[in-house]
């Protein structure tokens, strides 16, 4: 979609370069979300770990630094600003 508009960015496999603590908190704080509105329920980390959103912002943080498959996906981020790409059109919004 990107490429299709020439928008020039650059892409981060979250799995071979997972966000630290300090860039999940700043992109939170971008989203102006708790860490529970990030947390993907159904992911099979989640089962595993019993998560349901109701933990410390800083539990969730460090579960979801661990375990990044937990964090809902894709964020952009533009500047100040970021979004969750769900669904995927909301990222056009940050152009």
């Amino acid at each position: 979609m990107l490429n299709d508009r020439g928008v020039d960015y650059r892409y981060r496999e979250y799995t071979k370069t997972p966000l630290d603590e300090a860039e999940l908190r700043r992109i939170l704080k971008l989203l102006k979300l708790e860490p529970a509105d990030l947390l993907r329920t159904r992911d099979a980390a989640n089962k595993a770990l019993g998560l349901d959103g109701s933990e410390p912002a800083a539990t969730l943080i460090r579960h979801m630094v661990e375990h990044p498959t937990l964090i809902q996906r894709p964020i952009a981020v533009h500047g100040d600003a970021a979004v969750v790409g769900r669904p995927v059109e909301a990222i056009l919004t940050l152009l």
